[in-house]
Parts: structure tokens; C-alpha cells; sequence
């Protein structure tokens, strides 16, 4: 194999080294090897799209060269390599808008375990990315699981407590469903490479041996990913677990972990199971209405909060809609729309995070409407930050947001009938609705205000923070404006996932 091709197995090896490191460096030293490992996965991930690109298809890597079952695949493809590079770059903005926040809300004798933490995450973010035995992806959901927990419990405070366990009891309902779908399949095929299964279950579906079973096998997977990512109704544990968090963990919570879950469920849907028996199964269409649901009410919600870290989370409820609705579409177009919803949700919320932060910071720390007026003047680059990712979401021309929903509309005609109505009705009454909670934040924080706030007179942002802050609203610009290369990319990676 040609060295390049070991790319995935040395980012996912790094990661998962660095957090054994981090755990005996003090907090300065573990701060640094968290950006600079974040670096080095970024760097190689963007190295490995253009040698896949110029490879022209994937491959399967055996770690240790040892054959399943007793050893384990890889497989990478330009689809993994875009994921991997959009997942470790906002993961290195996340970290680097929110150091400040990490230094001022963990104790300083637990800063290194946080980014033990992050590290951890990115290991298994990767490893769900990358990996072609649906056992080990089990493992790394739960390894994820837990670094996710540890980061909201970061933050010693009550809310983020009460917030932590509501969380970790709904993930673990997801993760036994998960764990008790994949042992009916395991059960049913023999197998955990996930061509192998594939091989199994169409030959189950052409002759109709096992229907009811591999029907239940399909439900149990995907309502077990879609508690763990949040989709309506099983966003209960959302608002707080975002809201409440660190702003770096919150950026990372909404922008990394719900997709790399439903980065996972397109996996299974498309290399596993395949689209046609998802669609003999009815299953897309469960997903879609709860879908379609979800996008409306998460957008209501939003509406009714005062709290604007509140009101950003419940947007995510509505953002996760989108996706779980191109993945109901039940076809290709659809899967495209919302892998790139995907990477441009997660630019966008991992910057109205950590902009609302910035905002908050200047306004006494307060997060209610009526306190935020006037922040935007006060930390200028927040104030940027969060009208370019409100457009984004929106659906402004040129922003990323404005193509998926582009995406999502272009998919829905190609079905036809009552699904292609449904959706663009949807998509509407959200933009109309996004419109609305947005633009009247973006007016609150523009608005003179009405008292005054001393300290915010000798405030300045940290570099940090800014240079966070310019990368993330180029990352949204580029989406918008250059983003069929990214849509190529996508379409390209699809046809050779299966």
C-alpha cells in the first residue's frame, strides 16, 4: 500500500495517543498538544482528499494486516476525507474560540482532562468516519458518549449537572437500542464488515427470508442515532446540554457530535442496509415526518425563548430536521443535501455558539434579550460573527445555509407527489420562521442599549477568539459561495460509499 493510504489509521492513532499523553501534562501543555494534534489530523485529512481524489475511488486498509474477525477495517474514500477535514477544522475553531471561556469556567487542576476529552472526541469522531466494522463503530459511539458528557460536567454548575444526566440517560436509551438492532443484525448475517452485511441482507431481501426481523433491525438503528442526535421528539436533553455548557463545548456538542451520529446512520443506511431496502421498509418515511416535525416545532421554540443560547439550541433541533429530511427523501439527491447540511450546519452553529458567548461576555454576563442590546458595539467580532451565521441559517444567498436549503428543494422535486409538496412547504414556513427569531436578534444586539456596562468599555477579545472568528465566517462564505467543488466532492464520495 502506498504510504498516503495509512492517512486515516495515523489521524485516528494520533488522537487517541495524545489524550494517554495529556493526561500527565499540566493544563498550558495539554491546551497546546489539543490544537496542535487538531492541526496535524486537519493538515493530513486535507492531504488525503487530494491523493483520494487523484485516486479516483476508496479503499479498505487491514490494521495490522490481520483479516476480519481478527482484525479490523478501514476504509476511506473522498466522502471520509471531506467529513474528517470539516469535523477536525471545526474542531480546532471551537477550541480556539472558546480557550478563554475553558481557562475561566473549569478548575484549573481539571483544564487538562477537558482536552483529554476533546481529544477523545476527535478519536472517535474519526474512527466513526473511517472505520468498516460496525462493532468498532459501536465502540467509538460510546467512547464519544462519554467525552460529550465529561465536557458538559466540565463546567461546575448545577444546571450543567442536571443538564449531563438528562443527557447521558437519553444517549444510553439511544445506545442500547443501537447495541440491541446490531446484535439481531450480527444474529441475521453472520457479520460485521459492512460490505459482508450488505452482501447478506440483499440476499435476505431478494428472497424474503427474515423480513420482520430486518425491518425491527432497521427501526431499532435508527430511532437508537436519532435519540442520540437529537431528532424530534427525542431533543428533550438538547436545550440544556448546549445551552448551559462551556461555549467550546457547546460549539462542539452541536456542530461535531449530533453528525457524527447521523454521519454513522447514513453509513449504515447506504453501505449497510442500501436504499432500496430502506425504502421497502418504510423506515424513510417514519424518519421524514418526524423530520418535517421537527424543523417546524424546534423553529417554535426558538421563537418563544428569552435566553439566546437557549433560543440557538432549539435552532439546532430544527438544523438536525433538515438533515433527518434528506435522509427521508430515501434517495441520493437527498443523501448529498444533507451531507453538506451537515458540514454547513456544523460551520454556522459552531459560531453562533461562540459568538453568543462573546456577546454575553460584554453584557454582564447576561443571556436574556433585554440585556443583549448593544453588544454587537461592544465586541465588534461577535457581533460579525453572529449576523453572518443568523444569515447562514436563514438561507441568505451566498452563505452556506442558502445552498442546502437549495439542495434540499432540488431533492424534494426530483420525488414528486406528495413528499416534494410536503418539503417545500416545510422549507418555507422554516426560512419564514428562522427569519423571524434570527432578525430579531440580530436587531436586539444592534439596538442602543439601554445601561450601561463599564467593564465593556476596556474590553478586548482575545486573539484567539478573533482569529476563530474570521476562520469561521470564511469557512460559511466559502460554503456559499464556492460550494459546488464541496457538492462535487460529496456526489463523487456517495457513488463509491455503497
Amino acid at each position: 500500500m502506498e504510504l498516503w493510504q495509512n492517512i486515516p489509521f495515523f489521524s485516528i492513532l494520533l488522537s487517541l495517543a495524545s489524550a494517554s499523553f495529556t493526561s500527565i501534562m499540566p493544563a498550558r501543555a495539554a491546551r497546546r498538544t489539543a490544537i496542535v494534534v487538531t492541526s496535524a489530523v486537519l493538515c493530513m485529512s486535507a492531504a488525503l482528499i487530494g491523493f483520494t481524489t487523484a485516486y479516483g475511488g476508496s479503499y479498505t486498509f487491514m490494521m495490522g494486516h490481520f483479516p476480519a474477525p481478527w482484525g479490523n477495517e478501514i476504509r476511506a474514500g473522498v466522502l471520509e476525507a471531506v467529513t474528517a477535514f470539516a469535523f477536525s477544522l471545526i474542531m480546532l475553531i471551537s477550541l480556539l474560540g472558546g480557550l478563554t471561556k475553558i481557562e475561566e469556567h473549569v478548575e484549573e487542576g481539571k483544564q487538562n482532562l477537558y482536552f483529554i476529552m476533546c481529544e477523545l472526541l476527535l478519536t472517535a469522531l474519526l474512527a466513526q468516519v473511517y472505520t468498516n466494522d460496525l462493532f468498532t463503530a459501536y465502540v467509538f459511539v460510546e467512547i464519544m458518549t462519554i467525552a460529550a458528557c465529561s465536557l458538559i460536567t466540565s463546567r461546575i454548575k448545577g444546571r450543567t449537572l442536571f443538564a449531563a444526566t438528562r443527557y447521558m440517560i437519553m444517549n444510553l436509551l439511544g445506545s442500547g437500542l443501537f447495541l440491541l438492532g446490531l446484535t439481531l443484525l450480527y444474529d441475521l448475517t453472520g457479520h460485521l464488515l459492512m460490505e459482508d452485511i450488505r452482501e447478506q441482507v440483499r440476499m435476505l431481501a431478494q428472497t424474503g427470508l427474515y423480513h420482520q426481523p430486518l425491518t425491527v433491525v432497521i427501526a431499532l438503528m435508527c430511532i437508537g442515532l436519532a435519540i442520540k442526535s437529537a431528532l424530534f421528539p427525542f431533543h428533550t436533553w438538547l436545550p440544556d446540554a448546549y445551552g448551559y455548557s462551556t461555549p467550546a463545548s457547546s460549539a462542539m456538542l452541536s456542530s461535531l457530535v449530533s453528525k457524527g451520529y447521523i454521519f454513522l446512520l447514513i453509513k449504515i443506511i447506504y453501505r449497510v442496509i442500501g436504499l432500496d431496502v430502506i425504502r421497502d421498509s418504510g423506515i424513510d418515511n417514519v424518519l421524514l415526518i418526524f423530520a418535517l416535525v421537527g424543523i417546524v416545532m424546534g423553529s417554535v421554540s426558538a421563537i418563544r425563548e428569552r435566553d439566546i443560547r437557549r433560543m440557538v439550541s432549539y435552532s439546532s433541533v430544527a438544523q438536525i430536521g433538515y438533515i433527518f429530511m434528506g435522509i427521508g427523501l430515501g434517495t441520493e439527491a437527498g443523501l448529498v443535501a444533507a451531507l453538506f447540511h451537515i458540514i454547513a450546519h456544523a460551520a454556522a452553529k459552531s459560531m453562533l455558539f461562540l459568538s453568543t458567548s462573546g456577546l454575553c461576555e460584554v453584557s454582564g454576563e447576561r443571556r436574556l434579550f433585554r440585556d443583549l442590546r448593544g453588544s454587537a458595539y461592544r465586541n465588534p467580532i461577535a457581533g460579525i460573527a453572529f449576523v453572518v451565521g443568523a444569515f447562514s441559517m436563514v438561507g441568505i444567498p451566498f452563505m452556506g445555509g442558502f445552498m442546502s436549503k437549495l439542495c434540499f428543494a432540488s431533492a424534494a422535486m426530483e420525488t414528486g407527489g406528495a413528499r416534494m409538496l410536503l418539503v417545500l412547504l416545510v422549507l418555507a414556513i422554516s426560512t419564514a420562521l428562522n427569519t423571524l427569531y434570527f432578525l430579531r436578534t440580530v436587531i436586539t444586539i444592534y439596538r442602543p442599549t439601554i445601561r450601561e456596562y463599564p467593564e465593556a468599555a476596556s474590553f478586548r477579545p482575545h486573539a484567539s477568539f478573533v482569529v476563530a472568528m474570521v476562520a469561521a465566517i470564511a469557512v460559511n462564505v466559502a460554503l456559499g459561495v464556492c460550494s459546488q467543488p464541496v457538492l462535487n466532492a460529496i456526489a463523487a464520495g456517495l457513488t463509491c460509499f455503497g
